[in-house]
């Protein structure tokens, strides 16, 4: 039988045991290695709650401590059979009631309450507390630690699989508390059963002694007080082990390491704190009357060890100086190529002020360079674009608490993210301190609250942000509205040869006999501008082929590019398979396309200034109540009209969704018309 099977097998008939030890009668020699198996058994629980780094890695211990805990009541009716029956119960029990406590019935029964004292009272009611609030504060946590995931997953810095494996990680942490929470109350109810059983034992016994064997009141007293007060502590010690285990493991807050080198690690971070409690140590072995040598060894102990420690960050401190002397060692300010390099203008930067650098920590994963990598591959993903790396420096020159976004040298936007502080965003946050604020992407009213206010934030119904999720969110809308300005000639080329590797007939045939590299930027330009995704270069390029062969017009290469992307572009605004549209009214189609003319930018409308500014009007009219009603909606019109269209609502409206008739039809989607947009004369009449 594989060892997977034994293993399998034993849990299950260990338990089915227990249950038996119950009803039958065991011999002494047999409870004897129970006995032991409980001793042993539980002292390794307590040696694995010390080893675990945190406590899902042994989340199985509310189970195994239910099952000790029937097992060591088993063993308790075990005994108390064999010791009012024979007045013996094993070599275990005999050895815990003579030599262990000396064979005095009076030392006997002090041990035994001092450890039911120290267990039921002490530890067992402070691991219970523990357990409560940790799992009320882990289902609190919950929704922020989900929210978490869902920032790092749509700024690319885990991928799906991590998305998923960390959020059955917050489940089985709640689900742990939880269980442990009422797995506090095993022990608690297992030391009050120990107590009622040696009570019971002791008068059982006594009353044995006297009407069934005939004993003196003070030969069965002896006899069966020992026996009893042994019993209690071969179970009490082994309940003890267990209640520490549970303290032990619902008080880790750590999972970098285990117990004993995290309290090494902690307890030795403060050398004055050693070399204090060292001298004090000597001072009192020299006071009147005081042992010298305990107060000596344990004080020139601790000042050794403090002594160590200098040593330690003596040469922490070298290693760093040395670290610092290689840096500035290298290429000289001054030179042409540092120049160059300074000179150069970053396609994105992001500066910071000098209260922020700590948002670059280079090496945790949680860190401003680790998400902003993250960020450039779920854009690639997204877009289809590669966005170019993004510099990161401070500047002495920009107010507390700041930063800037820049594009190609220009500040694109900027915000404030105030350390030490997490952002809440929700309607009810009077009760949280912080100056009110608007988050600078989706302008939701805010406040900044101190780090440590983050559960209380939580409790309250408020989303919480970290700093950093704060100006990756922002970065990522201003690479997103500035797409088409980070796409450079050289992005098209790596762009073109990787589809030349899966595709070459269509590169060729396109570049450069049909269009120029610079055309085909122009293009991929334009429907980034207007937030069409790129990935399938493939198909553009196709599509850019055949029209290419007809007219080179930019417009036109645009509209026959996005119609090969219909079901693309109509699937990022219909939902459940079914489209939204606003359609326009047919004599205000007809009065834009007479008014339609041809330009070196585009097409452009020439119509009655008041006829457009009504127009605008009942677009976002009826836009704005589709909105509030939970819908997306988009714009059709006229193929030939759309891209002058789209190109008006976005000057006065900043963004707009606009198709055409080819592109909506041709999608397969249900389309619901929701509103009609007019102009002056069809209201007024």
């Amino acid at each position: 039988m594989k060892n997977r099977d034994i293993g399998k097998m034993a849990v299950p008939i260990g338990i089915v045991g227990v249950v038996l030890l119950l009803v039958i009668p065991l011999p002494a020699w047999m409870l004897d290695f129970l006995i032991v198996v409980n001793i042993v058994g539980s002292l390794v629980i307590l040696l694995t709650t010390m080893y675990v780094k945190r406590p899902l890695d042994f989340s199985v211990f509310p189970s195994l401590l239910l099952v000790a805990t029937l097992f060591r009541l088993g063993l308790n009716v075990a005994s108390t059979r064999l010791v009012l029956r024979d007045a013996y119960a094993g070599d275990v029990i005999e050895a815990f009631g003579h030599f262990v406590v000396g064979g005095s019935l009076i030392i006997g029964l002090v041990i035994f309450l001092i450890l039911v004292v120290i267990q039921f009272v002490v530890i067992t009611n402070g691991a219970g507390r523990v357990a409560e609030v940790g799992a009320r504060f882990t289902l609190d946590a919950m929704p922020g630690k989900q929210m978490a995931i869902d920032a790092d997953l749509n700024s690319g810095l885990i991928t799906e699989d991590a998305a998923r494996q960390r959020r059955a990680d917050v489940a089985a942490e709640a689900d742990f508390y939880g269980a442990m929470d009422g797995g506090s109350k095993f022990v608690k109810g297992d030391a009050i059963a120990g107590i009622i059983i040696t009570i019971v034992n002791i008068l059982g016994g006594i009353a044995i002694g006297l009407v069934q064997r005939g004993m003196e009141i003070s030969e069965a007293i002896n006899t069966y007080s020992l026996l009893t007060i042994g019993d209690g502590l071969v179970t009490q010690i082994p309940a003890l082990l267990l209640s520490v285990s549970t303290g032990l493991i619902v008080t880790r807050a750590t999972a970098e390491s285990d117990l004993g080198t995290s309290t090494s690690k902690q307890l030795s971070q403060s050398r004055t704190s050693l070399l204090i409690a060292g001298g004090a140590a000597v001072s009192l072995a020299l006071l009147p009357g005081m042992p010298k040598l305990p107060f000596m060894v344990v004080g020139a102990l601790l000042l050794l060890a403090s002594q160590r420690i200098k040593a330690t960050e003596a040469r922490e401190a070298k290693d760093e100086l040395l670290e610092q002397a290689v840096a500035v060692a290298g290429p000289a300010a001054d030179t042409p190529e540092r120049l160059i390099e300074e000179m150069r203008v970053s396609a994105l930067e992001i500066l910071l002020a000098p209260d922020l650098v700590d948002l670059v920590s280079s090496g945790s994963d949680d860190d401003l360079l680790a998400r902003i990598r993250g960020l450039r591959r779920k854009i690639a993903l997204d877009l289809g674009i590669v966005v170019p790396p993004v510099r990161t420096r401070d500047s002495v020159e920009l107010p507390a608490s700041t930063y800037v976004l820049r594009i190609s040298g220009v500040e694109a936007a900027r915000g404030e993210v105030p350390p030490g502080r997490v952002l809440a965003l929700g309607d009810d946050l009077g009760s949280l301190p912080g100056t009110e604020v608007h988050e600078p992407v989706f302008g939701l009213a805010g406040k900044w609250v101190p780090s440590e206010m983050r559960f209380a934030a939580e409790m309250t119904g408020a989303t919480v942000v970290d700093r950093v999720s704060v100006l990756i969110t922002h970065l990522s809308s201003v690479i997103g509205a500035n797409a088409d300005r980070l796409l450079s000639r050289e992005d098209v080329r790596v762009l073109t040869d990787g589809v030349k590797q899966v595709n070459p007939s269509v590169v060729d045939e396109l570049v450069p006999g049909l269009l120029s590299l610079g055309e085909v930027q122009r293009i991929l330009q334009r429907l980034l501008a207007e937030h069409v995704p790129i990935r399938d270069l493939g198909r553009i390029y196709e599509a850019l082929s055949l029209r290419a062969k007809v007219s080179s017009d930019p417009e036109g290469l645009v509209e026959a590019a996005r119609l090969t992307l219909a079901p693309a572009l109509t699937a990022q605004h219909s939902r459940d398979g079914l489209l939204r549209v606003m359609t326009l009214d047919p004599v205000l189609e007809q009065a834009l396309l007479e008014g339609l003319r041809p330009g070196d930018q585009g097409s452009q409308i020439l119509l009655d200034p008041a006829r457009l500014d009504a127009m605008i009007r009942s677009y976002v009219t009826g836009r704005t109540a589709a909105e509030n009603q939970g819908h997306v909606v988009v714009l059709v019109c006229a193929p030939a009209l759309r891209p002058a269209l789209h190109s008006l609502i976005v000057l006065h409206h900043g963004e707009a969704a606009v198709l055409s008739y080819s592109e909506v039809t041709g999608s397969g989607l249900k389309i619901e018309a929701v509103g009609v947009v007019r102009d002056a004369e069809a209201i007024a009449a």
